[in-house]
């Protein structure tokens, strides 16, 4: 087998773990104080829309678009959409708006930083070091 399909089961993992976990990715590509940042950001970003907007923001009914940025953050998320279905809880005007727009924010940061932790396990990360580049 060649260098490159030897690290494609592992690029494939840190995108899983990515998702489970958010900065997972860039554990598994061995960048932990990069992973811990991503963590604490992407998770910060998704509870701060909670609080604002209440747990409801994750609606998988009268917000379907909204849900499928949010879902972006972790499979958990579907955990809160099933509790928020089940009890009925509705939310409305400004702190819901603001609620959805973070904890959607908040997938779409981590989808990026998914695809970045991939393509540092399936291509390295010299491109992305300083002085290690084209330019150096």
């Amino acid at each position: 087998m060649s260098e490159k399909s030897d690290k494609i089961p592992l690029a494939i993992t840190a995108a899983i773990v990515g998702w489970v976990i958010p900065g997972g990715g860039y554990a598994v590509a061995g960048e932990y104080k990069r992973a811990a940042v991503i963590f604490v950001v992407i998770t910060l970003m998704f509870l701060t829309g909670l609080y604002v907007g209440s747990v409801a923001v994750i609606d998988t009914i009268n917000a379907r678009a909204w849900y499928y940025a949010q879902i972006l953050v972790s499979p958990a998320v579907e955990l809160i959409a099933r509790n928020v279905a089940a009890s009925g809880k509705g939310v409305y005007g400004k702190p819901a708006e603001i609620g959805q727009l973070y904890t959607s924010l908040a997938g779409i940061l981590n989808i990026v930083c998914i695809a970045k932790a991939t393509a540092i396990v399936a291509h390295g990360n010299a491109v992305y070091k300083k002085g290690k580049g084209k330019d150096a």
